[in-house]
């Protein structure tokens, strides 16, 4: 089939033919993007609000979450998100989304996680990117739309609940509340994380029990939030 992209010109390399005898216009003609079973592609955003400084303890901190109005995980509350489209870069669909869903326009948004186990989601093999925002509330006109049937502003609080340590491995176990006494809205969540010690830290959150949270979302919403207690830290 044709190229993908209407020029080329930064993909020729040193200009000789592969070993089939083809030159990169050849080559992408012959070539069949849809041989083999592709995975989805998502994002999914972090939108955080604190209506005064946040200290380490991250009190006063807000999220913003929808509620999801179709299948999968109808009912649950979830991050703004949905699937990349074909010629758009993955902050932009972030953008889109989150304008879609929820009616926030011009944030700035952080690119800061991958979530892609394979079980993640019933309709497809997804592979969500995780962005996290912080913006002022009063500023923001939330709304729901697209598939949420509604959005709301949640206090969001994180309790370690156990924690080990060995040579290798950091294990934590978390309690994620989310609350919104006007609009009735209150769930928790379980979410453990492993990380491994040494200059490559490879590290996991798992949710372990989603209460009124969509799939995974709890576990990416705890690694957002202790990037910003991270960062507080350091600045304090």
């Amino acid at each position: 089939m044709p190229s993908f992209l209407t020029d080329i010109s930064a993909f020729y390399g040193t200009g000789e033919k592969n070993a089939a005898g083809q030159t990169l216009e050849e080559f992408l003609n012959a070539y069949d993007p849809y041989k083999y079973k592709n995975p989805c592609c998502t994002t999914d955003a972090v939108v955080f609000s604190a209506e005064k400084e946040l200290g380490e303890d991250l009190d006063g901190l807000k999220i913003l979450l929808v509620r999801r109005g179709n299948h999968p995980s109808i009912g649950c509350w979830a991050l703004p998100g949905g699937f990349v489209e074909l010629r758009e870069n993955l902050e932009e669909t972030a953008r889109r989304e989150l304008e879609e869903e929820t009616g926030v326009t011009g944030a700035a948004v952080e690119q800061f996680a991958c979530y892609g186990d394979y079980d993640r989601d019933p309709r497809a093999r997804v592979i969500t990117t995780a962005y996290m925002a912080l913006v002022d509330a009063a500023c923001v006109s939330v709304r729901a739309g697209d598939d949420a049937a509604d959005a709301a502003w949640c206090s969001v609080f994180l309790k370690e609940n156990a924690r080990k340590e060995n040579q290798e491995w950091i294990v934590c176990e978390y309690q994620l509340i989310i609350l919104n006494g006007e609009r009735g809205i209150s769930t928790t969540a379980s979410i453990i994380k492993k990380e491994r010690k040494g200059l490559i830290r490879e590290k996991k959150y798992t949710v372990l029990d989603r209460g009124m949270t969509a799939v995974d979302h709890a576990a990416i919403i705890v690694q957002a939030m202790e990037i910003l207690e991270r960062r507080i830290r350091h600045i304090s």
